[in-house]
């Protein structure tokens, strides 16, 4: 394999003035230029990417820290990202954090260590410590569905506020008459915003009662934990309007359990729009995010505040759209 040394003695030059022309960290004139050209096309010389790293260059890396891999909403997400950072000559680190602070906060230092250029979060986890953090280490950072308390970073995520209001009311023109909600971790302003969109739209009815909202924790064991206990405290309820699609992959299985029939007795919703809510019988209807877009957008964004193309802060909010099937198909 090539080295730096080999391009200068071809080219006959100092081995310095390689190092200019790489890092674009001095003058040389055009017909060297022209030769170092030439010298590195004729022994295929790839440049260290570390090493122009360590000379105050970019090393065409970023890294996106997810909360949980074996979620199906992220791997499409993942897949964006990769995908707008090889058109711009970027590779990604991918990092599970498990949603535990004290491991995305190891992960920010490893990163540091290796001059990565800068970070997607997908994480509730990231404080102020964290945010100091990167400001001290000039590592850009954005945020992606999940935004810090402290709204210090751009954000790319979905209207999560209308989808569950539009969940609701999808229930409502299917015919239903009383609906539950199973919600994720309120600390996450996903589910937060759900858990409002569904009691904006139900609270004027005189069936509602808080009672009708259960925690699922995002997961489908939660979903189905959630279901028992809407039904336990609920058996009229003829909807449920859960906050994932994992979730109303629970409640789908706990109703088959009991024997009640979706969507002749219970309609059941969910949300995100992934891929597996084809392949659930009865097919799920749900709530989809562009996830891709999603995924794409930030991409762009953080290449850009790495470039410095990009310095203020700004909140872009995706617009959903409801996928009906036969989980909810209209009472005759």
């Amino acid at each position: 394999m090539a080295t730096i040394r080999d391009v200068a003695k071809l080219a006959g030059i100092s081995v310095s003035t390689v190092s200019r022309y790489l890092n674009k960290s001095g003058y040389v004139n055009a017909e060297t230029e022209l030769n170092i050209k030439n010298a590195i096309d004729k022994l295929n010389y790839q440049p260290s990417v570390v090493a122009r790293g360590l000379a105050g260059k970019n090393t065409k890396t970023i890294a996106l820290l997810l909360p949980d891999i074996t979620n199906p909403f992220f791997p499409e997400l993942a897949r964006a990202v990769e995908d707008v950072a090889t058109i711009y000559g970027y590779t990604v680190i991918f990092c599970n954090t498990d949603g535990q602070v004290g491991k995305e906060k190891k992960y920010i230092d490893a990163l540091k260590s290796k001059n990565i250029d800068g970070i997607i979060f997908a994480s509730n986890t990231l404080g102020q410590e964290d945010v100091d953090k990167l400001a001290s280490f000039n590592i850009p950072y954005v945020c992606l569905d999940r935004a810090p308390t402290n709204g210090t970073c751009s954000v790319v995520r979905s209207n999560d506020l209308e989808g569950g209001k539009l969940a609701v009311q999808h229930l409502l023109d299917s015919g239903c008459k009383k609906i539950g909600h199973i919600y994720g971790p309120q600390d996450l302003i996903t589910a937060k915003e759900r858990l409002i969109g569904y009691e904006e739209s139900v609270r004027v009815y005189d069936w509602f009662s808080p009672s009708l909202m259960v925690p699922g924790d995002f997961g489908i064991e939660g979903g189905k934990k959630a279901t028992e206990i809407l039904m336990k405290r609920h058996p009229d309820i003829d909807a449920i309007f859960a906050g994932n699609d994992l979730m109303a992959f629970g409640a789908l299985k706990v109703l088959h359990r009991m024997g009640i029939k979706v969507p002749e007795q219970v309609a059941v919703i969910g949300y995100d729009g992934i891929n597996m809510t084809e392949i659930t019988e009865p097919e799920l209807t749900t709530i989809a995010q562009p996830t891709y877009d999603m995924g794409a957008l930030v991409s762009r964004i953080l290449i850009k505040k790495i470039e410095g193309d990009i310095e203020e802060d700004q909140i872009h909010v995706l617009d959903i759209k409801l996928i009906s099937r036969d989980s909810t198909r209209r009472r005759g």
